[in-house]
């Protein structure tokens, strides 16, 4: 390679490589793949030399076709399906949900196979719902991003999903929410099999201070950026998971460690308004947006955020809005962004404390 290796570097081809192989479906997110294996690439040889010494990848593929991401670069598989069990991981790179067939029918099997052999499937991105699809998640928590969580959950309504984490790492599965998070489940890979030195030369090349854990909460609008307490962004990502009902606020504080009244006192302190006014508040964010993308009635768009009659639900509307249900729907005039959620902007009315 045309330089001095490292008493490690040289040793590293007798031992066991960490070797991952990529599946990449259509419409792939290209960030998501680039990251990690870059992680790889950065942790397998000293500094930037790039060299395979304690990583190996391969794009797997049925076809050596190109395969093209959502932003248009292709990229070209370099391996045909083989034995899985030459590798420690098989990573599912997905992408845009509107593409109704990600991957082809051998591209199933063989992650079927992949799965029976025992070899640990990875989602990055929205590749968890291409393994949810193949039915290869059942039993296993997913990590997608919060912008996917209800279409996870409405397709898979008997499937364990989160939107809070970055990513979650099991023994046989892992997935992580996509973007920059692709980067942290690849560093945690390289810890776990290489060492912490890889794994710290991969983040100072790629610029990055640290790798976040599992157990980090995403980075997102409103929630997190606006309330700087990583409990109160949790209780409100999981009151996002509990829209129709299903959790008290008691509940929602023993899931953050505080007790009822500690909850409250966070909650007035932090976010200027208790949790069951936060909660009542993310449950209309929700309805306006189901009211504004489809064509649900609006008894069943209630339901869907906990309301039991529509005479409640259009009353806290009108409360909250100054209009009806119907007419934020009927009115395009005055329809906002439906990305434009109300804790952007939201200061507790008297009427409503």
């Amino acid at each position: 390679m045309g330089h001095v290796q490292s008493s490690e570097a040289r040793a590293a081809p007798q031992a066991h490589r960490l070797k991952i192989g990529f599946v990449l479906a259509r419409s792939f997110t290209l960030s998501a793949f680039a990251l990690f294996v870059d992680t790889l690439r950065l942790a397998s040889d000293q500094l930037d030399r790039s060299g395979r010494i304690l990583a190996d990848w391969q794009v797997l593929g049925s076809t050596r076709h190109l395969v093209t991401s959502s932003c248009g670069v292709q990229v070209a598989p370099t391996s045909d399906f083989v034995d899985p069990r030459q590798f420690d991981y098989i990573a599912v790179v997905g992408g845009l949900l509107t593409v109704e067939q990600p991957v082809d029918h051998e591209t199933i099997r063989f992650l079927k196979l992949t799965a029976s052999k025992g070899v640990p499937l990875l989602g990055l991105c929205t590749g968890s719902f291409v393994l949810a699809e193949a039915g290869l998640m059942k039993g296993h928590e997913a990590c997608v991003s919060w912008l996917h969580f209800h279409e996870f959950r409405e397709r898979f309504p008997d499937h364990d999903v989160r939107p809070d984490r970055l990513f979650n790492l099991e023994r046989k599965r892992g997935s992580c929410a996509g973007g920059s998070s692709a980067a942290d489940l690849a560093a945690a890979l390289v810890r776990r099999h290489i060492s912490r030195d890889a794994e710290r030369n991969a983040l100072e090349v790629l610029q990055i201070e640290k790798a976040r854990s599992q157990f980090d909460i995403q980075t997102r609008q409103p929630l997190c950026e606006h309330f700087n307490d990583s409990r109160v962004a949790a209780a409100l990502i999981t009151m996002e998971q509990h829209l129709e009902g299903g959790i008290t606020i008691d509940g929602l504080a023993a899931s953050v460690g505080l007790s009822r009244r500690q909850l409250e006192r966070l909650f007035t302190e932090k976010a200027r308004m208790s949790p069951a006014l936060a909660f009542r508040r993310l449950r209309l964010d929700r309805a306006r947006q189901i009211l504004l993308t489809s064509k649900k009635p609006i008894i069943e768009v209630a339901l869907d955020v906990g309301f039991v009659n529509t005479s409640h639900f259009t009353k806290e509307f009108r409360r909250t809005y100054g209009t009806t249900p119907a007419e934020i729907r009927n009115s395009a005039a005055n329809r906002e962004a439906p990305g434009e959620l109300l804790f952007t902007r939201c200061v507790p009315s008297k009427s409503s404390s």
